[in-house]
């Protein structure tokens, strides 16, 4: 039931909005108005039950040096909810020693070209079935100043959770592997995605290249597992990387703290720099 309940989130969210809208705009009777609009919010809530599902080893989707942001080894849910079946969702960026130590006060935002993680291919990290593809959304501007990350985290937010989880995705592809498991990769470069649904694709095989597409304030992978194609009705699913190798550097920027007590202790930490391949 609660899968049932969890899989129309963005339609729960609507209707919360548009019963808001009735209650203050519309000539009808305000209780009733409220009533819809708050159950329509507490069904927004319900999330999916855990998985039954297994931690899955899988290769990792990049090659290179890649720094490790809001991933479950430093907590779990790893970006703060489980929504959309992020509980072991993790970002990966690659580090520059240029960007600057401080967030500004701007409004222009940075082009995606400029960041070293933009154009990047993204490999399978598992043999599969490509359930979904989509590249057609355009890469838009880093939101690296106060103003533009304001805006990111509310309007631009909300905006793009009454849009849909493709809108907060951005462009994606689904892969349905072998043993059950979906793997998403999201925020890909528009025009990139290299496989059609439907095509059987091997581990190792590239699928995109790493863009700045939905909710993203700079170019990175987005990936995640779950039990589910669809976000909505997904529960996370926990995976490990074969042949991590730690070089030993932190990111500053990017180290969250110590590891909290839900972190999965065989996942790399938040701001670890890694050497995948």
């Amino acid at each position: 039931m609660r899968r049932a309940v969890a899989r129309w989130q963005t339609w729960w969210t609507r209707l919360f909005v548009l019963a808001v809208l009735a209650a203050v705009l519309l000539p009808v009777p305000r209780p009733w108005g409220l009533v819809v609009a708050v159950v329509a919010f507490l069904l927004s809530l319900v999330r999916p039950p855990a998985t039954t599902l297994d931690p899955v080893e899988l290769d990792p989707p990049l090659r290179g040096r890649w720094v490790v942001v809001n991933g479950p080894g430093t907590a779990v849910p790893s970006h703060g909810v489980k929504a959309y079946g992020q509980a072991y969702a993790v970002d990966v960026l690659q580090p520059a020693h240029d960007a600057p130590t401080s967030v500004g006060w701007g409004l222009r935002a940075r082009r995606p070209q400029t960041y070293p993680s933009f154009g990047e291919p993204v490999l399978a990290m598992a043999a599969g079935v490509v359930v979904r593809a989509h590249d057609s959304q355009r890469d838009h501007g880093a939101r690296d100043t106060w103003p533009l990350l304001v805006w990111m985290m509310t309007a631009e937010g909300f905006l793009r959770d009454l849009a849909g989880v493709g809108r907060i995705l951005g462009n994606h592809v689904v892969v349905r592997h072998d043993d059950g498991a979906y793997a998403t990769y999201a925020h890909l470069r528009r025009g990139s995605v290299t496989v059609a649904e439907g095509e059987r694709v091997a581990a190792g095989q590239r699928l995109a290249e790493v863009g700045n597409t939905g909710n993203t304030s700079e170019p990175h992978l987005h990936v995640q597992v779950t039990d589910r194609a669809r976000p909505t009705a997904a529960a996370g699913v926990p995976m490990r990387w074969r042949g991590l190798a730690a070089d030993g550097e932190c990111d500053a920027r990017w180290s969250t703290g110590k590891r909290r007590p839900t972190a999965l202790p065989d996942f790399p930490e938040n701001g670890q720099v890694l050497v995948l391949g």
